[in-house]
């Protein structure tokens, strides 16, 4: 994908993207941008009947989150509100008279834009929009938003182009509005054409189909890369976890790196890899990728599944937890939910390798609960990014996991064979070196790769 092709899918992202928003009002100022806009944004507490009986959070956190995700996009939030529904309206999500509070709501607060924290349907929000004379977005929306500014590589521009187009297909219906058919054939007698929804829905699917190709090159191209990787077994650690868990601060802690690290959801999007010194003197690959968030969308999660590939070939998962956090549970089964969707993990994983970040946050007295938990577990560490403080015994604890799945070789060599027990100090752990006047002995210890490798190379007779 080139920059010119960059540049072209950022514009025909903005088209859609703004034509949904802006096919009313025509003689209103609508410029697409929503940065700095009054906001008004609320949360549905649904009754206890009509409730996911599965949600572990609380309506006061959802709302949070929903004021978290406007803020990443700096919009003035004017007004924050649970609205408490019975049933859901199948024609505007909210009844007649939560409608009237809110529109006299938007009027006392000149409200410029309504943001829904959950998922409305293209009718729903074309209603809403009718009713209240505003804009309106939903949930989906607006991470699609976030993700759109965040988006600074090539790979990531494309995938959230994709989930982008594939969100607003079903919501073309309101776009462009001022053609309302185009005329077939030549001359005035030619019959009417095809239509405008018709052809911006075609244009939408061509380009959906380019970017699934190009995606497609783009998985080919990092497969060929693992495959490199393999060739010098460094084992690779990849860090999931719930977005604004501290997963690019711990990366840039432990790798020394630069990756941007703010307390804002989705701060960083695109994933990123570097080398880390591991306490064994050997090197691992960390990479760090996108955060989670709770009903992430499905044709979200598809978009960024060529990224995601790195997590499926992963050593270890290191899972990021804010443990500070008063939803950290909810958080959690929101991560593996998704995981799981993914086919990354099951309900016995043992790759999972869980982090409780943010103890620098936690107050002593929980602190020393969480402190006793986690020392009766094998497969959690806590650590604080910020300050540093148990990152070395992290990067123990990882040592120890990843020499589980490795085997100890005791072997002998002629003293002209050095390049051989060279090749086994580059791919393996060697715990031992006797040199003697007849030979050299070592014991090395080995992962599954590079047994393989060795084997394929004739230095290393598995039988």
């Amino acid at each position: 994908m080139t920059d010119h092709e960059v540049k072209n899918s950022l514009e025909f992202r903005k088209k859609t993207f703004d034509s949904v928003w802006n096919d009313q009002n025509d003689d209103k100022d609508h410029d697409g941008h929503t940065s700095g806009a009054r906001t008004l944004v609320f949360h549905p507490k649904l009754s206890r009947n009509n409730r996911n009986s599965d949600n572990l959070r609380t309506s006061e956190e959802c709302l949070s989150e929903g004021v978290s995700l406007c803020a990443a996009l700096e919009l003035d939030i004017v007004v924050a509100e649970i609205i408490s529904l019975k049933k859901i309206n199948p024609a505007t999500y909210l009844g007649k008279g939560k409608l009237e509070d809110m529109s006299a709501n938007i009027q006392a607060h000149d409200i410029e834009l309504v943001v829904a924290n959950c998922e409305l349907s293209p009718g729903q929000q074309r209603n809403l929009e009718r009713e209240l004379n505003v804009k309106v977005i939903d949930r989906t929306g607006l991470i699609l938003e976030i993700f759109g500014e965040r988006a600074q590589t090539k790979e990531g521009v494309m995938q959230v182009e994709l989930a982008h187009l594939s969100y607003q297909k079903s919501r073309l219906v309101r776009s462009w509005t001022h053609l309302e058919r185009q005329r077939g054939g030549v001359g005035f007698m030619g019959g009417p054409g095809e239509s405008q929804i018709e052809s911006d829905r075609r244009q939408i699917d061509e380009r959906i189909g380019k970017i699934k190709k190009q995606l497609a090159s783009v998985s080919r191209t990092r497969e060929l890369h693992r495959d490199n990787r393999r060739k010098v077994p460094f084992p690779i650690i990849a860090m999931v976890g719930y977005t604004n868990a501290g997963k690019s601060t711990l990366f840039n802690y432990l790798a020394k790196a630069n990756v941007m690290a703010e307390d804002l959801l989705f701060a960083t999007l695109d994933p990123t890899m570097r080398n880390v010194d591991m306490p064994n003197g050997k090197k691992a690959i960390f990479s760090d990728t996108v955060g989670f968030i709770s009903d992430l969308p499905t044709h979200l999660v598809a978009a960024f599944r060529a990224t995601l590939e790195e997590v499926t070939e992963a050593n270890i998962i290191l899972h990021i937890r804010d443990i500070s956090h008063p939803e950290t549970e909810a958080q959690k089964q929101d991560v593996e939910d998704i995981l799981k969707s993914l086919n990354i993990m099951d309900d016995d994983d043992t790759k999972i390798y869980e982090v409780w970040n943010k103890t620098d946050l936690v107050d002593p007295e929980q602190l020393e609960i969480l402190n006793n938990i986690a020392t009766r577990q094998d497969n959690i560490a806590m650590v604080s990014a910020i300050t540093g403080e148990g990152c070395d015994d992290l990067l123990d604890k990882l040592d120890q996991v990843l020499a589980k799945d490795k085997k100890t070789y005791h072997l002998t060599f002629n003293h002209q064979d050095g390049g051989d027990i060279a090749l086994f100090y580059q791919y393996g752990e060697v715990l031992e070196r006797v040199d003697s006047e007849k030979n050299t002995k070592i014991t090395v210890r080995l992962d599954h790769a590079a047994i393989g490798q060795l084997t394929k190379m004739g230095k290393l007779n598995e039988d």
